[in-house]
C-alpha cells in the first residue's frame, strides 16, 4: 500500500460523516484523488499528498485542475517528520492556493486550515 493509500485509510477513520469516493482516473489527468460528500449536502474534492520535506510535488495537470476549479477543492498534505521524530503534521489547503503551495512549499505563512487530521476532517464535515 502506497503512502497516499495509507493517508486515505486514516482519513476515512476520522471522517465518519463524509461519504468518500476514491477516484482512479487515467482519462482525465489532474483529477483529485477523492470526491467527498458531507451531511450538509456539499460535494468537494481532495488531492492527497505525502511529503518528507516542505516541498509538495504536483503534476502540471493537477495544478491546472485546482486553478480552474478553485471552489470546494482541497489539498490534504501529510508532512512526515524526520526519522528520529514521530511527528506528523496534516495541512488542509484550499485548492485556490495551489500556486502559493507550489512556489513556497509548506510554511507557517501558508495559513493552512488545520494541523491535525481530526481537525482537517471536521473542517470538511462542516463545509456548506
Amino acid at each position: 500500500m502506497g503512502p497516499e493509500a495509507k493517508l486515505y485509510k486514516k482519513l476515512r477513520k476520522f471522517s465518519k460523516d463524509i461519504s468518500w469516493i476514491r477516484i482512479e482516473n487515467l482519462s482525465s489527468l489532474g483529477t483529485p484523488d477523492l470526491l467527498g460528500y458531507n451531511n450538509s449536502g456539499t460535494f468537494f474534492t481532495v488531492e492527497l499528498k505525502v511529503t518528507k520535506s516542505n516541498k509538495v510535488r504536483f503534476s502540471p495537470h493537477q495544478i491546472a485542475f485546482h486553478k480552474t476549479h478553485p471552489k470546494n477543492t482541497f489539498i490534504l498534505v501529510e508532512a512526515l517528520g524526520q526519522r528520529s521524530s514521530k511527528l506528523v503534521q496534516y495541512f488542509l489547503i484550499p485548492g485556490s492556493r495551489i500556486s502559493e503551495l507550489v512556489a513556497c512549499g509548506l510554511r507557517p505563512k501558508l495559513d493552512a486550515c488545520s494541523l491535525e487530521l481530526e481537525a482537517c476532517c471536521l473542517k470538511l464535515e462542516n463545509l456548506n
